[in-house]
């Protein structure tokens, strides 16, 4: 409106619009799988095809990664689904977390005069938590697939009962556990060839396994937490040293989680919930980077940053986090603007040492887990993150189950500032107690803009959530594509030890000339991690996938 002399005109503005302005389209033009394993892909691909939905196909992956990726993940581990149900915009977590048996005690890996024992939270069944797969796969497909049970099992089964061939990376960690799989007869029989890693195109077949899936496919939970196989489980489990009840088994539930939320400059991050750290800090580091241009910083600067973001949420992880069912934490302080600004008024133009941040966790003295993403037709979308902990869990099988079991509670706090296998240190919140679930690192995440969803995540043990967030920088600031983003060489600062590891690649000579310069210390260390994502493009519409080229995954588009 202008006034001139006392009259009023009011001047119509006018936009040519050249083109149409197009509305985003409501479902995607077709469907993407990105698995850790080929056979688990076309686990996926064929319950798509076959009328299921994402939730359908997360339940054939999972469990056709527990057969042919055994040293990943199995029917004896834990995991997260983070899910997404396009009709009603509904999310949530699926927490299959393994649990401690009701007889595990605060000290229980600890000697007579209080010193740790890691061995004992590592290897054999001692070292086994209560699995929750088995109980999220059933979860899964009664409150969210189309399919049944049986029709999404049955890629499993079969490639339980046909075999899978070995290939180089199964051959060599087969190798590196080889003298605990033969200390247990049922492992080393489905293992080992003539009690050694067997040669790459060996065929590995598990008729115990596939038995152990159809009780599932035919009775659902009950197939594995009573009955027969759990009868097995226990009582070899306690031949041997472990601590598991009956009632262990059969009081085991899934829980649905809310996942946790986060911005970063209008991206929208939905990732998941404690008994995860992954979420909180991914988020938290996502919320301090998020007061610098980082976009446009020197590359030296944007690196800095990133570690010193890094630094002060794997701080909060030791000193605060543990499972929510267990011991209060204030999530919403954590991912405070304000807590986030305190944070970055401490962040200097030098390396800041871990010890002048402070916190009672004491001085510290992997990678075997998987990762699936899938989006189906309809916009569904999953995102999730399996294991076993270390390279076939506790390597302990019970007989006649084709299960081997898990070594998750070497990720409790075995002793305050004690690290585990990760070099991860805790606090008391994360203390073992019966019924507790450990703390995790798996970061099942998906991303949203008004222009793309991704979904991602990956295998990587305390590195796990570092390379989220950096793919997540990525596609955040427009950099590459799908495929740059999980072949990323990655670099990684966990509070303690005060050192920064990093892949061949991700800091050129000038920029670690620069981080030296400002006090890091640097450590190269061979590659990391196993990603998998997958992408609905709304401005092109267009799905892509990827699977990380460190590993032999497959990704499909359909």
């Amino acid at each position: 409106m202008i006034r001139m002399k006392g009259l009023r005109f009011v001047l119509p503005l006018f936009v040519a619009v050249c083109t149409p302005v197009l509305a985003a389209p409501d479902h995607p033009p077709g469907a993407a799988i990105a698995t850790a394993h080929p056979m688990a892909t076309r686990a996926g691909e064929q319950i798509l095809k076959e009328g299921g939905n994402a939730f359908d196909a997360a339940v054939a992956i999972t469990a056709t990664l527990a057969v042919v990726e055994p040293e990943s993940s199995g029917l004896g581990g834990g995991g997260f689904w983070l899910l997404h149900r396009a009709r009603d915009g509904f999310e949530t977590m699926v927490d299959g977390r393994e649990k401690a048996p009701g007889a595990a005690t605060r000290n229980m890996y600890l000697g007579p005069l209080g010193q740790p024992q890691p061995r004992k939270s590592l290897d054999g069944p001692l070292a086994a938590g209560i699995p929750g797969v088995p109980a999220a796969i059933v979860y899964l497909n009664h409150h969210f697939g189309r399919l049944s049970l049986a029709k999404d099992l049955a890629p499993a089964i079969r490639a339980a009962r046909n075999g899978f061939p070995v290939y180089a990376r199964f051959r060599r960690l087969a190798e590196y556990r080889q003298p605990l799989l033969q200390r247990y007869p049922a492992a080393a029989g489905v293992f080992l060839k003539d009690g050694h890693a067997p040669p790459v195109g060996y065929l590995i077949r598990q008729p115990d396994l596939a038995r152990t899936l159809e009780l599932i496919a035919e009775e659902g939970r009950a197939g594995f937490y009573q009955g027969r196989v759990a009868r097995e489980m226990v009582k070899g489990v306690r031949a041997n040293g472990g601590i598991w009840t009956r009632k262990d088994l059969r009081e085991y539930r899934v829980v649905e989680r809310k996942p946790v939320y986060g911005h970063y400059h209008g991206m929208r991050v939905i990732s998941a919930a404690l008994p995860s750290s992954g979420g909180v800090v991914l988020n938290e580091m996502l919320g301090i980077l998020q007061g610098y241009p980082l976009k446009c910083a020197a590359p030296v600067e944007r690196k800095h940053l990133i570690i010193e973001a890094m630094r002060r949420a794997y701080r909060d992880r030791a000193l605060y986090l543990g499972d929510p069912d267990f011991v209060h934490v204030d999530v919403a302080h954590l991912l405070n603007p304000a807590y986030w600004a305190k944070l970055r008024s401490t962040i200097h133009n030098r390396a800041t040492p871990s010890t002048a941040l402070g916190g009672d966790v004491g001085r510290p003295r992997g990678h075997n887990t998987t990762h699936f993403s899938i989006i189906d037709r309809a916009g569904n979308v999953v995102s999730a993150t399996l294991s076993v902990n270390i390279p076939f869990g506790s390597a302990y099988m019970a007989p006649g189950t084709g299960v081997v079991l898990n070594d998750e509670m070497d990720d409790f706090s075995v002793k305050p500032g004690q690290p585990n296998v990760y070099g991860l240190v805790g606090a008391e919140a994360n203390s073992i107690a019966p019924g507790k679930r450990p703390l995790s690192s798996m970061t099942p995440t998906i991303l949203e803009t008004k222009n793309a969803i991704v979904a991602l995540g990956t295998p990587g043990g305390s590195r796990i959530i570092t390379m989220v967030l950096l793919s997540t920088l990525e596609f955040a600031e427009g950099r590459g594509n799908i495929h740059d983003w999980v072949a990323l060489p990655r670099y990684h600062q966990q509070y303690l030890p005060d050192v920064v590891e990093y892949e061949p690649g991700a800091f050129t000579p000038a920029e670690m000339r620069g981080l030296r310069q400002r006090g890091y210390v640097l450590k190269e260390h061979a590659p990391w991690g196993n990603m998998q994502a997958v992408m609905w493009d709304k401005q092109h519409d267009r799905m892509s996938a990827a699977s990380d080229p460190r590993r032999q995954g497959k990704a499909w588009v359909q």
